[in-house]
């Protein structure tokens, strides 16, 4: 059975060196004027006028609170630009095939968890992912969650069991927690009954410590074969996706030939901090963020789209 190859690669990241960061420097005062223009206005109203509701005044004012959080939270972790906001997500989802070249044999006919890269959008959102768990950074769960910044990760069982507790903090802040196999092996050259251990054995693990079931799975080093997806779907599984980028402390790494980012993309890392790299997990979020915000992206939640 043909396997479909992604990244054969050592799970071990090569070690790499940090590029020196620029410090940020942002406009709280002059928004935070803007903010106090645009309060006094809004209550009072126009001579003449009815005030707007109340309902209304109150979610501008919250609104302009969130901005001005999110304006001090970038300054704070060292950002040279302010994220932005992610759209709000269809009210249709859109529809999600496997990626041409990355199907299997029987994948529509056996209903087999599609394979993708991107999600279709035209919006300029990426999603963000971070697989298997080995690094447990407190200082990144603060950052993303000062920061309000969607991820969505894949766990595997041999790399979280040392704390579980981790993880729950993550899932108590609305992060969907989901499945990267019991010890991320190299699936293809295992049988389809220890390919489904390997699945439905991560899914019980999930459910008994998480309470929930994932529909999402990523296979190891973004490898798999037709038994791979067949063992996945009868385990509870309904998507597979892997990642057009990977992003490091350091740099980038691009699947597509133009080395770019793209509407929909799924950017992909790991929990890894100074014993793999020289850096930190919020380091490298750092840099994540500033390069898709110089480019004009925002970071959207992969769940809100499958």
């Amino acid at each position: 059975m043909r396997a479909v190859v992604q990244n054969d690669k050592s799970r071990a990241l090569r070690r790499v060196s940090r590029a020196p960061r620029a410090t940020a420097v942002l406009a709280v005062a002059a928004l935070a004027a803007g903010c106090a223009q645009g309060d006094d206005q809004g209550v009072r109203g126009a001579a003449g006028q009815q005030a707007p509701p109340a309902r209304a005044v109150d979610g501008a004012a919250k609104a302009r609170e969130a901005r001005v959080a999110l304006v001090a939270a970038a300054k704070r972790w060292d950002l040279k630009r302010v994220p932005l906001v992610a759209p709000a997500p269809p009210a249709k989802k859109p529809e999600i095939k496997a990626r041409e070249g990355f199907e299997v044999d029987g994948q529509e006919s056996d209903g087999l968890p599609p394979v993708f890269t991107t999600v279709p959008t035209k919006e300029k959102i990426v999603f963000l992912t971070i697989d298997d768990g080995a690094e447990k950074d407190p200082a990144f769960l603060r950052m993303m969650s000062e920061l309000r910044i969607p991820y969505t990760v894949f766990l595997t069982d041999e790399e979280i069991k040392d704390d579980y507790g981790y993880f729950r903090k993550m899932q108590a802040r609305g992060v969907t927690l989901n499945n990267h196999t019991l010890s991320h092996p190299y699936l293809p050259a295992l049988s389809y009954a220890e390919q489904k251990r390997e699945i439905c054995g991560m899914q019980d693990v999930m459910e008994k410590r998480y309470g929930k079931r994932p529909v999402l799975f990523r296979p190891p080093y973004g490898n798999y074969d037709g038994d791979t997806l067949r063992a996945a779907k009868s385990c509870g599984i309904k998507y597979a996706p892997i990642w057009s980028e990977e992003v490091y402390v350091d740099h980038w790494e691009y699947r597509e030939w133009d080395q770019d980012l793209h509407p929909g993309d799924i950017v992909l890392t790991h929990f890894r901090g100074t014993d793999d790299w020289d850096g930190t997990m919020t380091d490298m979020v750092r840099r994540f963020l500033d390069r898709i915000t110089a480019d004009g992206y925002a970071v959207a939640r992969l769940e809100d789209y499958l």
